[in-house]
């Protein structure tokens, strides 16, 4: 893997929130995205009172407990049941009557200030999470586009300016980094090709920032040894800063250690292998969602989630990535994934 550049700095400049267009509506509408949602975030954010959520070691986590008054408790209890209903099985409420809400906890950090709703099965005690955050525009092409466009599937729904998005189960990428990597029981090719992998879905389709603390390692256990996948966990950062490495894993300086692994494990042209595949793989999938990724990336086109000179710099950086002057010729970041899916073919002969 490539070590030329330079690596980011631990923290980036906060990326503003973007409201979501007619034009993104209409298409959050068609394909049952947008839904009437009985609790918004304007709503959670009424809480009365915050409490510090500490984790099993007592450190701070960055969460607080929320509490709200008595009198609304009940109704707004049911009306996250029923959220979790649409989220997960398109409303029918029949099925959800044996859950409750246990916590409701918010996060003041982050672009998405969102609140995360722990649901709880009273008949075995099993919990599942889910999160409403205010909705931002760049972020919903995101989770789209990696439904779209990954190996794997997101539920999210979007309510004027409420988005509510499943949990991402997984380790976090700087624990696995911590507690996991040098793992004997877990195959250091798998871990090495899944990078190679992430980072090559990540650039073509722009979604930058993929620090180790955004993505998650999830484990699958095989008849020879255990399966390795990389989940992006936050999508804040689609398709707005200008520079191409911000789109590369590789190059932050969180997944360093990945790479050194990856490196010292993985052949130059096996690593060229496994790019090769995945780039097979992406075009295959974004083939299939055609009907829905050509509307979606039409509304992109049109939709101003990074200013000029980031989409001008960014341009410029892929042109000369690709040797490719119809780089130049992209005037808006929905522009600039639509032709790196062309030039994908083009390289692919397709």
């Amino acid at each position: 893997m490539d070590e030329t550049a330079p690596p980011f700095p631990l923290r980036t400049q906060k990326k503003p929130s973007f409201p979501i267009r007619d034009e993104l509506r209409d298409y959050l509408r068609r394909f049952r995205r947008e839904r009437e949602l009985p609790v918004t975030y304007e709503r959670l954010r009424g809480f009365h009172e915050a409490i510090p959520l500490v984790d099993a070691e007592g450190r701070n986590t960055l969460w607080e407990s929320v509490v709200y008054r008595a009198e609304e408790m009940g109704e707004l209890n049911e009306g996250l049941k029923r959220i979790y209903a649409l989220l997960r099985v398109d409303g029918d409420f029949s099925v959800m009557q044996h859950l409750y809400i246990d916590r409701v906890d918010f996060c003041s950090f982050g672009n998405s200030t969102p609140f995360r709703i722990r649901i709880v099965n009273a008949y075995n005690d099993n919990a599942d999470h889910f999160y409403i955050k205010r909705a931002d525009a760049s972020r919903v092409y995101g989770l789209e586009l990696e439904h779209l466009l990954s190996p794997n599937r997101l539920n999210f729904l979007t309510h004027g300016n409420t988005l509510v998005e499943e949990h991402i189960a997984g380790i976090p990428g700087d624990i696995f980094i911590e507690r996991w990597l040098e793992r004997p029981e877990l195959a250091p090719i798998r871990i090495a090709k899944e990078l190679v992998k992430f980072n090559e879905r990540c650039f073509i389709r722009l979604l930058g920032d993929m620090r180790s603390y955004n993505f998650v390692v999830v484990i699958t256990p095989d008849f020879e040894g255990s399966q390795i996948r990389i989940r992006a966990m936050d999508f804040d950062q689609q398709s707005h800063n200008g520079r191409k490495n911000f789109y590369l894993p590789q190059f932050f300086k969180e997944n360093a250690p990945l790479v050194a692994f990856c490196n010292r494990h993985l052949h130059g042209q096996t690593a060229f292998q496994y790019q090769r595949e995945e780039q097979t793989l992406l075009l295959q999938r974004a083939e299939l969602a055609l009907p829905r990724l050509g509307p979606l990336l039409t509304s992109m086109e049109h939709d101003p989630i990074a200013p000029p000179e980031n989409v001008h710099s960014l341009r410029a950086g892929l042109a000369e990535h690709f040797q490719s002057d119809r780089y130049l010729q992209c005037e808006s970041m929905g522009a600039l994934v639509r032709e790196n899916l062309r030039m994908l073919r083009l390289n692919l002969g397709r």
